[in-house]
């Protein structure tokens, strides 16, 4: 009589990506040329990207060899359409849920079914860091002027004013794309200094309707139903409110490694993924992990890219090392 548990399961695969980004797909992609039966389970941490991930909302990637000029989102769209190139690889629409270990196997748990695979790559990335409830209104605004996404949402304010909240790269390209439809952009950084690429920065300063604002927080988020005014702590131009149509948020964002601290992977102080740098190894036998989800220094797509083809070589090598049969397709 066969167990229950079993007949539930779907499938079983060689290597089961969690994250349908740019750093998923790559690795999918290089584990289904080196013969492992792979699958992607996209919308894993956040139904509001498409498969490309957080790449997608990007508007010009510049800085990805082989392109000098491309859309995030076309450029996610062609390394999707590498991956589903080889027959190994399925992708999938599935929210993991969670996973447990089972002897030479790992159950994943989806809303929909249940899979069975020999090694695991965390290609989860990062959600958006939201306003600190500290500000007043920060919660009441959300949905109602507080957006994540530029290019996503930049449409809704042509002929407006808005502020973008940061000081990095992101908060400087999301006021680029802002700055093609709002009247008025203002960039609010805490800092001193803005943390962007040089190329981008100088961009920045030749737009007219670009206005840096440094070493101010938001303290305040006003109006009746929609986000109409900020105030802030110290004033600018004698004035500590600012009239302003919406918000754009760029503080940073969180790893979304939940579903592997309960398979005691390790993770540091900031919950991201702790790998060894060479091999997208983690402290867990047959878990890997490679992306904005780890805890590298640099990231970026193609870095991301790397370590996901990295992951997958190892768990190639992995598979063959310990003698766990590949799977016959």
């Amino acid at each position: 009589m066969k167990d229950k548990k079993s007949e539930n399961i779907n499938e079983i695969y060689d290597f089961l990506i969690l994250g349908a980004g740019g750093t998923g797909l790559a690795a999918g992609m290089y584990a289904g040329r080196l013969g492992l039966k792979t699958l992607i389970l996209g919308t894993s941490h956040s139904s509001e990207l498409p498969i490309g991930g957080v790449i997608t909302t990007t508007d010009i990637v510049e800085n990805y060899p082989g392109f000098s000029k491309i859309s995030g989102f076309e450029l996610a769209k062609k390394i999707e359409e590498h991956a589903r190139n080889c027959d190994l690889v399925k992708i999938k629409q599935e929210k993991a849920i969670e996973i447990k270990k089972e002897e030479n196997f790992f159950l994943i748990k989806t809303e929909k079914n249940q899979y069975k695979t020999k090694t695991i790559l965390f290609a989860t990335g990062t959600k958006w860091r939201k306003l600190p409830e500290t500000i007043k209104g920060a919660r009441e605004f959300e949905k109602n002027g507080i957006h994540y996404c530029a290019l996503c949402d930049a449409l809704l304010y042509k002929n407006k004013t808005v502020a973008v909240l940061g000081g990095s790269n992101s908060a400087i390209k999301d006021a680029l794309v802002l700055s093609k439809h709002a009247k008025k952009v203002y960039i609010i950084y805490r800092g001193e200094k803005i943390r962007a690429e040089p190329a981008n920065l100088k961009k920045t300063k030749d737009k007219e309707n670009i206005v840096i604002i440094t070493k101010r927080n938001i303290v305040e988020i006003k109006g009746e139903r929609f986000v109409e005014s900020i105030i802030l702590d110290y004033p600018y131009n004698q004035e500590k409110k600012l009239n302003i149509d919406g918000i754009f948020v760029a503080i940073g964002h969180t790893a979304i490694s939940e579903l592997a601290k309960p398979l005691g992977v390790e993770l540091n102080k900031k919950g991201e993924i702790k790998i060894d740098h060479k091999t997208s190894e983690t402290n867990i036998k047959g878990i890997f992990a490679a992306g904005d989800v780890t805890d590298k220094d640099f990231k970026q797509l193609i870095t991301g890219v790397a370590d996901g083809c990295t992951a997958a070589y190892h768990a190639y090598e992995y598979l063959t090392k310990t003698k766990l049969t590949l799977y016959d397709s």
